[in-house]
């Protein structure tokens, strides 16, 4: 089938669901274009500031769509196009954007509130606590997984003759494995990122301190990029994948104490950059590769081998496709910063409903171009080899090459390495924001559990090292085959638990919630089910306690949440 009807028919589902699904729920809600925004309430100059709609929209997606919706699909599309593509289109629409919209009108209705606020409003302490310690895991598995996955993409290597190159080329650095001579692909995002990394201070510097013209960051942003690829070109860096976990682990250790300004906004301006290029790129790609007659060549259904390899595809393709279709990290930044700048409450739905669309689309095309452009043979060698940890980075990046090579003419390996520095400048950001985040959770834990916390459980270096201990450990003893599903689960979990809060908040209000209450239940049960699925199938047979005991943490979670929610549904409402 021609790549054009995947991409033509899933821009059509995100233009009904926007213009009428959305629109009704904006409607139930009780969107009001004259009620002021916390915003604009507040307006401290700090927190809460009234923020353009383009800017705000730029944050907010360059937030949501980090790695998640490219080693997702990358991964989920074992189990054939066809299910991965339904899930990440109609998960979107009817419970991705919809988790998405609700949690950041809630957080605006509520003084731009967390989430675990409104958990606290909904549920109760009990509901409060029980959302941080989700988050907390949560948390600690994403940059476990991610940890993993950019030691092993920093040192990815590729076989020249599949890069389009012989052995006399002068473009990349190589290196012979097994006899067979492998062009150094990791090497170069390796010093791109650590090039965009030393310099987003000098760009935050001018940003913050010295006022300059947007379009002049732009262009200095623009120009990083461009140095930091032409230098990885000339001279790679090349380390060990436990060196490169250790090493990230120090820099996210000491970059979390950092003001946001100094390295992590200027370096998320910079890589939203890359991440804009590599969408267009591939959107331009996929519409031209249809108009010649390019056709998917994986297999629709491939159940039987996904379920080999991951396990049944139901639960498991749902929590794997993870954030290509529904993310409870998306309700943290909802109702962390996003719902603080929102400076009209009709925005919300742009904000929400609209992001997540747009992140779907990039599912959309990511699994639109592996299953056109990479030899499926090459992908499950990659992926899902019969010894080693696979890589799924590097085939979505060889996916991304073979496609723009074979659309627009771009060499092989320059598209591969765009490939890899798309997904990396985001794990590496989401790494220390995740690492930050963690700092504030347990400080916030241990006031919740102690009256008076230790003195020790309030020092920063303490919380930190804590977050970067577990997060080194589990990535350390555990790859990310392993880390991912419990990841998935634990994030589609927190979805359940934010949607559920939502559907409590809109009962006491009075509201209709039955477009909360729907996806809340299908994704509490689909969770429930692969926690219990991979605790007697692998954590118990495998003697991994450590993956067990979280496990079984998250299962109790779970049904804390659900015993929560069911004594205040019973209750009358309330307005």
């Amino acid at each position: 089938m021609n790549v054009l009807i995947y991409l033509v028919i899933a821009l059509l589902c995100y233009y009904f669901g926007y213009r009428f699904y959305a629109r009704f729920i904006a409607r139930n809600l009780g969107e009001r274009h004259d009620r002021p925004t916390p915003a604009v309430e507040i307006n401290d100059g700090r927190d809460y500031v009234p923020t353009r709609l383009s800017v705000l929209f730029a944050h907010h997606f360059s937030t949501i769509a980090g790695a998640g919706p490219i080693i997702g699909p990358t991964l989920g599309i074992l189990y054939g196009l066809g299910p991965a593509w339904l899930w990440v289109v109609l998960g979107a629409i009817f419970f991705g954007a919809v988790h998405d919209f609700a949690a950041l009108f809630a957080s605006i209705r509520e003084k731009g509130n967390s989430m675990a606020e409104i958990a606290r409003k909904a549920l109760g302490r009990s509901g409060f606590l029980l959302f941080i310690i989700f988050t907390i895991i949560l948390i600690i598995l994403v940059t476990s997984a991610f940890l993993s996955l950019t030691a092993i993409s920093l040192t990815s290597l590729w076989p020249l003759d599949k890069l389009g190159l012989d052995e006399t080329q002068t473009l990349l650095r190589t290196k012979i494995v097994d006899g067979q001579v492998n062009g150094v692909i990791g090497g170069i995002a390796s010093m791109s990122v650590i090039i965009i990394t030393l310099m987003a201070p000098l760009l935050g510097y001018l940003v913050v301190k010295k006022n300059i013209k947007t379009w002049l960051a732009f262009v200095i942003a623009a120009g990083i990029c461009f140095f930091s690829v032409y230098f990885g070109f000339n001279y790679p860096v090349t380390l060990s994948p436990v060196v490169w976990m250790l090493l990230i682990s120090v820099y996210a250790l000491f970059a979390c104490q950092l003001p946001v300004w100094l390295i992590l906004q200027p370096r998320d301006f910079v890589n939203v950059q890359i991440l804009y290029f590599g969408l267009v790129a591939m959107f331009v790609g996929v519409v031209v590769s249809g108009v010649q007659g390019q056709t998917v060549s994986y297999p629709m259904t491939n159940l039987s081998v996904g379920a080999v390899k991951m396990g049944p595809v139901w639960p498991f393709l749902f929590i794997t496709v993870a954030c290509g279709a529904i993310s409870g990290f998306h309700a943290l930044v909802a109702g962390g910063t996003s719902s603080k700048q929102l400076a009209r409450e009709p925005q919300a739905k742009k904000i929400g409903y609209g992001g997540m669309l747009l992140e779907s689309l990039l599912a959309v095309l990511v699994l639109v171009a592996i299953a056109s452009s990479l030899n499926y043979h090459d992908y499950l060698n990659i992926v899902w080899p019969e010894n080693g940890a696979g890589n799924p980075i590097l085939a979505f990046a060889l996916a991304m090459g073979h496609l723009l090579y074979n659309a627009l003419g771009i060499p092989l390996s320059l598209g591969t390495v765009i490939g890899i520095l798309i997904v990396e400048g985001f794990l590496i950001t989401t790494l220390d924001s995740a690492v930050r985040l963690n700092r504030y959770l347990f400080e916030e834990l241990w006031r919740t559990i102690f009256a008076r916390p230790p003195l020790f459980m309030q020092k920063f270096w303490f919380n930190s090292g804590l977050s970067v201990a577990l997060m080194f450990l589990l990535a350390k003893t555990n790859g990310y085959k392993l880390i991912w599903p419990l990841f998935g689960s634990t994030n589609q979990l927190l979805a359940a638990l934010t949607l559920i809060a939502i559907t409590v908040w809109l009962h006491i209000a009075g509201k209709k919630n039955w477009y909360t209450l729907i996806p809340a239940l299908v994704m509490m049960v689909t969770t429930i089910g692969s926690l219990s699925y991979s605790l007697v199938k692998n954590y118990l047979p495998e003697q991994n306690f450590l993956l067990a005991t979280t496990d079984i943490i998250l299962l109790v979670l779970s049904f804390g949440v659900l015993i929560l929610a069911f004594k205040r549904l019973v209750k009358p409402r309330t307005a």
